[in-house]
C-alpha cells in the first residue's frame, strides 16, 4: 500500500457514514483511531454503534444540534453526503463549524467523475474542462467549488477524490447477475471508468499519510470498459448464462439508467500513482470481481463455522 496512516489518538469522522466510508473506518480502527460519522438510518446508527463507529442522525433537512460534541477532537474529515442544488449539505449546515476546528489535519470531498461530463470518450484527467450533463454532475461540480472555497480562503486542508463507479462485495455485477436483474446493453464506442472500494480507500490512506490541501484527485482502474463485457465476465464466474446484447437504441431504460449512457469519457488515473505512489489492487473489472467472489466465499464459509 502506498501510504499508512496508524497513528493512534486520531479521530476520523464521515459526513454520510456510507459503502466506502464504512470500509475506510474499518481500516482505521484496526489502527487505534476513534471512527465517528452520521447516518439517515436509525438501524443503521445502531449497527454502527455495535461496531464501535460513532453515529449521529443526520436527515440533510437540519444542522446536528451540539457540533462541537460530534467533532470533539476530529483531526480527519470525510465528506461524503449527497449534493442537491444547494451544494453539499455537510458545507451548508457545519461549514463554519469545521473551519473552528482546532486540531483537524486533513478534509476529504468525495466527488464523481460525473463533473467531467461528455467527452466524446475521450481522455480525461483532473484539469479537463468540466462540463457536466447530468444534474448529478453539476450538483457536484457545485460542492467541490463549496469545499475548495474554504481552502482557498481560509486554508481548509482540502482534498477532491473524483471516484469513478464504485464496486466491491456486496455491490458489484456479480450481485446484479444474480438477482436476475443484469442487462447487457450495446453502445459502440462507449465506455465506462470504475474503481474497487478497496482502492478508494488506499488512495484515501495514502493522501492521509502525505497531505496536499487544495488537490483533486481521479480515483479509477486501468481499464474503462463496456459494461456489457463486465456482466459477461461476472456470468462466467458465476457459471451463468449471459443475458442477451440489446442495442442501445432498443433498450428500455428508466431515465436514470439511461443518463450514465450520455456521458462517454475515459478516466486518467496516472496522478494517484505518481504524487501519491497508489498501486491499485485491482487494475482492471476481471481482477476486482474474482476479488469480489472470494471475499463473498470466504465470507460464507466463516459464517458456515458458526451455525
Amino acid at each position: 500500500m502506498a501510504g499508512t496512516v496508524s497513528d493512534a489518538g486520531q479521530k476520523l469522522f464521515c459526513f454520510g457514514y456510507g459503502y466506502s466510508c464504512d470500509y475506510l473506518g474499518y481500516e482505521l480502527q484496526k489502527a487505534g483511531w476513534d471512527v465517528a460519522g452520521t447516518t439517515r438510518d436509525p438501524d443503521k446508527k445502531a449497527a454502527l454503534k455495535e461496531r464501535g463507529v460513532k453515529a449521529f442522525l443526520f436527515d440533510y433537512q437540519k444542522p446536528l444540534q451540539d457540533p462541537k460534541l460530534f467533532l470533539d477532537g476530529v483531526t480527519h474529515l470525510l465528506i461524503s453526503t449527497p449534493s442537491d442544488d444547494e451544494g453539499d449539505p455537510a458545507f451548508n449546515m457545519h461549514g463554519e463549524d469545521i473551519l473552528g476546528l482546532e486540531n483537524l489535519q486533513w478534509v476529504g470531498y468525495l466527488s464523481s467523475t460525473s463533473v467531467y461530463g461528455d467527452h466524446g470518450g475521450d481522455w480525461v484527467d483532473e484539469s479537463s474542462e468540466l462540463i457536466p450533463s447530468s444534474k448529478r454532475g453539476s450538483r457536484r461540480v457545485k460542492a467541490e467549488e463549496q469545499w475548495l472555497s474554504l481552502h482557498h480562503s481560509a486554508g481548509l486542508p482540502v482534498h477532491i477524490f473524483r471516484l469513478a463507479g464504485i464496486y466491491g462485495p456486496g455491490r458489484s455485477a456479480l450481485d446484479s447477475v444474480r438477482a436476475g436483474m443484469a442487462r447487457r446493453i450495446d453502445k459502440p464506442g462507449h465506455a465506462f471508468s470504475r474503481i474497487h472500494v478497496a482502492d478508494i480507500v488506499q488512495v484515501l490512506l495514502a493522501s492521509m499519510a502525505n497531505p496536499a490541501p487544495g488537490e483533486i484527485y481521479n480515483v479509477a482502474d486501468d481499464n474503462a470498459a463496456q459494461s456489457h463485457e463486465v456482466i459477461a465476465y461476472a456470468c462466467t464466474l458465476l457459471g451463468m448464462t449471459p443475458p442477451p446484447l440489446i442495442p442501445y437504441e432498443q433498450a428500455d431504460m428508466a431515465p436514470m439508467a439511461r443518463s450514465f449512457y450520455k456521458d462517454n469519457k475515459r478516466i486518467r488515473n496516472d496522478k494517484i500513482k505518481q504524487a501519491l505512489g497508489v498501486s491499485l489492487h485491482y487494475p482492471d473489472y476481471k481482477s476486482g470481481l474474482q476479488a469480489c467472489l472470494e471475499a463473498e466465499q470466504q465470507a460464507v464459509n466463516a459464517s458456515s463455522c458458526f451455525l
